[in-house]
C-alpha cells in the first residue's frame, strides 16, 4: 500500500514545481550576488549558485511538462492536409504496412486515469470555464502528446465499423481512408446514399494527382448525362446467381418465406429462358417478362431449341398449333408446348424450358399475388434514367462509359456510386442493395476460383443502414478470403435493426466488423454496445482525511489525525457517456487485437 501511495500523483494538482523553480532560481541569483558583493570565496559562491541553478532548471522542466499537459487540453483547432502531403504520408506508412489514421496517441490506462481524475476533480474547476467548449470536450485530446498514428493493413482485413452522429466527420474520415487506398493502387467502391460532392471530388482529384484520371468512375442517377452505366447482373458463373441477386431485394422477415422462394423460381426461369435465346439477362428484360408474362420469351426459347435439335421442325409443329384452334390467341405458344411435351422432351429435354413452361402455365391470379412484392423492386430499378444506367446495351452504347463490377476490380478502378437518397430514398436504397449484391457475387467468384488472390478491393458504404441486405452480411462474413475490405458507416445500432427487421441480424453485422471507429454518438444503446466490449481498468484516486478530538477530562487532552489513502477502483477505459462529448472530427479507434487510439481527422483540401 505504501508503494501505491508514493506512486500516485494527481496530474491535475496545482503546479507546485513552478514555485519551487522560482525559489531555486532566485537562490541562484542570490548566491551569485553574495559571492560578488561580499568578501566571500568566489568559488564557493559559484558552486552553490550552480547547484541551485541545476535544481531550478530541473524543477522548471517538470513544471513546463505539467503546464504543457494543461495547455494541450485547450487545443480546438482543425487539422488540414493536401493531396501532395497525403501522397508522402501514404508512401511512408505503406512501407511500414500501415494505414495512416491521422494525428493522435495510443489510449491506455494512463490516459484513462488522467481522464477519470480530471472528471472527478471537476473539469470546470481544474481547467476553468474557458476550457469547456460548446462543440465538445477537446480536453480529451490533450491527455497525451499527439503524433502520426497508423494501423496495420492486415488488421483492416477484418472490416471496419464507423459510428457517428450527423455532421461529426464520418465522410471526412472516408476521405482520409479512401485517398490512401487509391494512392496504394487498390480497387475502391464508394456507396454514398447522400451523394456528397466533396467525397466524389476528392476521390477524383486523387486519381488525377496520380496521373490516372481514367481510374475514376462516376455513377449517380441524379446526373445521368455524367454518370457511367453499371450493369449489376453482368457478372455471373451460374444463372442461379442472378435469381439470388435480385430476390435478395424482396422484403422479408426471414428471407425464406414463400414470396421470396416463388420470386426466386420465376426469376430463375426467366433468366434461363433469356440465356437459352442468347440474350443477356438484365433488369429491364426481367421486368418485361414478369409484368407482361413469359409468353414471348417462351416462344423464342422453344423456337431456338427446335431449330437446334429438331429437323424440319416447322412442319412437325404445325399440327399441334392447328389443334389449339384458330380463335385461341395463345394457339402458337400452346402448340409449341404440346409439341415439346409430346415429342421433343423424350429426345432432347431441357430443364430451363421445363421451368419456363411451368411459369407460363401457372395460375395467373396466383402468379400476380406471389410476384406482387418483386414487381415494385424491378420497377424502381428500371424507371428512367435507370433503365439505361443499370441495364445498358453493351453493343449499342457508343460514347457512353459502360462498366461492371468485375472490370472495376480487375483494373483497380475507383467507382463512386451516389444513390440520390435524399431526393428518392426508396429507389436509392434499392440501387445500393443490388450493387452490394453484385459485389457479393464477384467476391464469391474470386473466392471460388482464386482470381488474383493478392488483389485488395475496398468497399466504403456510407449510411449503410439504408442499403444493407442479406448479401452484404455474406460479404462481411466471407469477403475477407476474396480480398474485400468493408468500411461501414452508420449513426446508431438501431439503424441496422430497423433496416433488417431483426436485432440479431443487426448484431451479426456489428460482430463481423473487427475494427471500430467511434465518433460522437448520442444514442445511449449504441454507446453501451461500443463500450461494453472494451476491458475495464483500475482507476487510481487519493482521499485525504483530517480529524481532531477534545477529551472531557480535567487535563482536556487534544488529539488530531491526518490520513491519506490511495485506492484503485474498476472503471471504463472509455466511459459510454464520454462518446457523446467528442468534438467533431475526433474519434476513438478500437482495433482488432486490442489497441485503442484517440485521434482527430485531418480535412483533405
Amino acid at each position: 500500500m505504501a508503494k501505491d501511495l508514493f506512486d500516485f500523483d494527481n496530474p491535475w494538482r496545482p503546479i507546485y514545481e513552478g514555485r519551487q523553480a522560482a525559489s531555486w532560481l532566485m537562490g541562484t541569483v542570490g548566491c551569485v550576488a553574495t559571492a560578488t558583493l561580499l568578501p566571500l570565496p568566489t568559488s564557493f559562491g559559484m558552486i552553490t549558485a550552480s547547484a541551485c541553478g541545476l535544481v531550478g532548471m530541473w524543477r522548471t522542466y517538470t513544471a513546463w511538462e505539467r503546464a504543457s499537459d494543461k495547455w494541450r487540453t485547450g487545443l480546438a483547432e482543425k487539422e488540414f492536409t493536401t493531396i501532395p502531403e497525403m501522397q508522402k504520408i501514404t508512401e511512408t506508412f505503406k512501407k511500414k504496412g500501415e494505414m495512416w489514421l491521422g494525428k493522435g496517441f495510443h489510449w491506455t490506462d494512463i490516459e484513462a486515469n488522467k481522464m477519470h481524475n480530471l472528471m472527478g476533480a471537476g473539469v470546470a474547476k481544474v481547467l476553468g470555464k474557458d476550457g469547456l467548449h460548446a462543440n465538445g470536450s477537446f480536453w480529451l485530446h490533450g491527455l497525451a502528446e499527439e503524433e502520426h498514428i497508423g494501423a496495420a493493413l492486415e488488421l483492416l482485413e477484418g472490416h471496419t465499423l464507423i459510428v457517428g452522429s450527423t455532421g461529426v466527420g464520418k465522410t471526412r474520415l472516408f476521405d482520409l481512408l479512401i485517398a490512401q487506398c487509391i494512392l496504394r493502387g487498390e480497387a475502391v467502391f464508394i456507396i454514398d446514399p447522400k451523394g456528397d460532392h466533396g467525397l466524389a471530388n476528392n476521390a477524383r482529384r486523387v486519381c488525377e494527382a496520380m496521373g490516372q484520371p481514367e481510374r475514376f468512375v462516376y455513377f449517380n442517377p441524379a446526373h445521368p448525362t455524367k454518370s457511367a452505366c453499371i450493369d449489376p447482373l453482368r457478372n455471373f458463373n451460374r444463372k442461379t446467381e442472378l435469381a439470388s441477386r435480385v430476390s435478395a431485394l424482396i422484403p422479408s422477415e426471414t428471407g425464406t418465406d414463400a414470396f421470396v422462394a416463388f420470386g426466386w423460381k420465376v426469376l430463375q426461369d426467366i433468366c434461363g429462358g433469356l440465356l437459352a435465346t442468347g440474350e443477356r439477362p438484365n433488369l429491364v428484360a426481367l421486368r418485361r417478362y414478369i409484368e407482361g408474362g413469359p409468353d414471348d420469351l417462351l416462344v423464342k426459347a422453344l423456337r431456338v431449341h427446335f431449330r437446334n435439335h429438331v429437323d424440319n421442325w416447322e412442319s412437325k409443329v404445325a399440327p399441334h398449333i392447328k389443334a389449339q384452334g384458330t380463335k385461341d390467341p395463345q394457339a402458337v405458344v400452346k402448340g409449341y408446348i404440346q409439341f415439346y411435351k409430346q415429342v421433343v422432351i423424350h429426345e432432347t429435354p431441357n430443364v430451363d424450358l421445363s421451368g419456363l413452361i411451368s411459369t407460363f402455365e401457372h395460375n395467373r391470379d396466383h402468379f400476380s399475388k406471389m410476384v406482387a412484392s418483386l414487381i415494385p423492386i424491378l420497377s424502381m430499378l428500371t424507371t428512367e434514367p435507370l433503365d439505361q444506367l443499370l441495364s445498358p446495351d453493351f453493343e449499342a452504347s457508343e460514347g457512353k462509359v459502360v462498366m461492371d463490377t468485375a472490370r472495376i476490380v480487375r483494373n483497380d478502378m475507383v467507382c463512386y456510386m451516389g444513390l440520390d437518397s435524399l431526393a428518392d430514398a426508396t429507389v436509392g436504397s434499392a440501387i445500393g442493395s443490388v450493387m452490394l449484391a453484385d459485389m457479393t457475387a464477384v467476391a464469391g467468384d474470386r473466392y471460388n476460383y482464386g482470381l488474383d488472390e493478392k488483389k485488395v478491393i475496398n468497399v466504403f458504404v456510407d449510411e449503410a443502414a439504408e442499403v444493407i441486405n442479406g448479401p452484404t452480411i455474406q460479404l462481411l462474413n466471407k469477403g475477407r478470403g476474396a480480398g474485400f475490405k468493408l468500411y461501414v458507416a452508420t449513426q446508431t445500432f438501431a439503424d441496422f435493426a430497423a433496416r433488417l427487421g431483426d436485432e440479431n441480424k443487426a448484431r451479426q453485422v456489428l460482430a463481423n466488423t473487427n475494427n471500430k471507429f467511434i465518433l460522437r454518438v448520442l444514442d445511449a444503446e449504441t454507446q453501451q454496445y461500443l463500450a461494453e466490449g472494451i476491458p475495464k481498468i483500475k482507476a487510481q484516486s487519493m482521499s485525504v482525511r483530517y480529524g481532531h478530538s477534545l477529551t472531557t477530562t480535567i487535563s482536556e487532552e487534544y488529539g488530531a489525525a491526518y490520513q491519506e489513502q490511495s485506492t484503485a477502483e474498476e472503471a471504463d477505459l472509455i466511459p459510454p457517456g464520454v462518446l457523446s462529448e467528442l468534438p467533431p472530427l475526433h474519434y476513438y479507434a478500437r482495433m482488432s487485437g486490442g489497441r485503442t487510439f484517440k485521434a482527430r481527422i485531418p480535412i483533405l483540401q
